[in-house]
């Protein structure tokens, strides 16, 4: 047997205990997919601005620590976001390593930071809905990146250019012609970025390792709140204004789903669908609030994306024990959902017979425990579910960027060795 015949048996294998774990099947050993992103080239030396700016380094520091672990499924790739592309857009939602703008530029030890703010005014929310796309260019642009800002001075409507007047846009584009220049400069570079995510992806692949996922959704919530009112703004919108809040929900909740099922026809051999729930456990919103702005358009994604053929996979950020009932309502073997802080002996008896347990290995263990407190947890963990139906990782956000490589390895290696079914 050649070693590609024998990396596409494992690719396989892999594939299928990670999937039968999902449709709630016993397999023959507890699986190990982990949302790590940064930890992947940064347990290897390489710094996170690196990892923002140097694709090669960071691609062969990822296939290594692949390599060296061997887990059954392969962390994402396109989260290492391209600082250049951010230097050249001028992008002011977030704050990175080795960012050219020195407002923007963090340690060279720290991954990206979101930028917490109200992008969309409370008063502005009626203008937006009535002209989405012209509010969207002339107003929320400007605001998210420097480099957008001189199309504020449009003088008219988007929705304006139409039948002859469209005839005069290149007449008007003159005035505009930095904004063009940077933009093809940063579209050449996420080209160049993108060509670099695309080959490590095929050199896993080749290695014998499937990705855990490479489409990405938000729920409409949380798309509201991330992109354009903001934490502060949405929570006090819920109280304050809750009909344009709602209006604002419903009005991007059918985008949610076509755009990933959009993607997902462009590559048939795309199935999962990372979700980061942001904003809906318990500490952000009551129950009723839940039910009223959260679940509704998160079912319905849900189960838009299970009919055509896609398996969701959220990030149930926050503690969602109170939200198990929620889940309990879809279709069983269908969800591949990641636990931050959860009741796992809720888990069992409400959601046991509906979607798999993954995660629960808590951050502060890997980052500061000890080698033996972690393969304890892990060991107690994988006693817990005998039946199956449990995928490890850590909680949180998988590996955290400051755990300790001994108790990752702590980690993989008592799965391998004690997971056995």
């Amino acid at each position: 047997m050649t070693q590609e015949t024998e990396n596409k048996r494992m690719y396989d294998e892999r594939e299928k205990r990670v999937m039968d774990t999902v449709a709630l099947k016993k397999t023959d050993r507890v699986p190990i997919a982990s949302l790590a992103d940064f930890f992947m080239p940064t347990c290897q030396g390489v710094s996170c601005k690196d990892v923002m700016y140097d694709y090669d380094k960071t691609a062969e520091a990822y296939k290594k620590t692949m390599k060296e672990f061997n887990w059954d499924m392969a962390p994402p790739t396109f989260v290492f976001t391209p600082g250049k592309v951010l230097d050249l857009m001028g992008i002011k939602y977030l704050n990175w390593p080795g960012a050219a703008n020195k407002k923007r530029r963090l340690p060279d030890h720290l991954s990206y930071q979101y930028v917490e703010k109200e992008y969309l005014l409370a008063d502005e929310v009626d203008d937006f809905l009535k002209d989405p796309t012209d509010f969207t260019v002339r107003k929320l642009m400007p605001r998210f990146a420097s480099t957008m800002e001189p199309l504020e001075a449009l003088p008219l409507p988007i929705s304006f250019f139409c039948g002859w007047m469209t005839s005069r846009i290149p007449g008007m584009a003159i005035h505009f012609s930095d904004v063009w220049e940077k933009l093809v400069e940063a579209a050449a570079e996420n080209k160049r970025w993108i060509a670099s995510q695309f080959k490590l992806v095929a050199d896993i692949k080749e290695m014998g390792y499937p990705l855990l996922h490479s489409l990405a959704g938000i729920c409409a919530f949380d798309f509201v709140a991330d992109n354009y009112r903001g934490m502060k703004g949405t929570m006090l919108d819920m109280y304050r204004q809750p009909d344009k809040l709602l209006a604002l929900v419903k009005y991007f909740e059918p985008m949610m789903s076509a755009s990933v099922i959009m993607a997902a026809k462009r590559n048939k051999n795309l199935k999962r669908v990372f979700i980061p729930l942001h904003k809906g456990a318990e500490g952000f919103m009551s129950k009723k609030q839940f039910e009223r702005f959260y679940w509704p358009q998160l079912k319905r994604l849900f189960t838009d994306l299970i009919e055509a053929g896609l398996t969701p996979e959220p990030f149930l950020e926050g503690n969602y024990t109170g939200r198990l009932e929620y889940l309990a309502e879809l279709a069983p073997g269908k969800i591949m959902g990641h636990y931050d802080t959860i009741d796992r002996h809720q888990h069992k008896e409400i959601l046991s017979h509906t979607m798999c347990f993954w995660g629960d290995i808590p951050a502060g263990l890997l980052i500061g425990g000890t080698v033996n407190e972690v393969k304890d947890y892990v060991k107690e963990l994988i006693d817990f579910f005998p039946d199956g139906g449990l995928i490890v990782d850590g909680s949180a956000a998988g590996i955290p960027l400051e755990s300790k490589k001994e108790n990752v390895v702590a980690m993989t290696e008592t799965v391998f060795e004690y997971g056995q079914y």
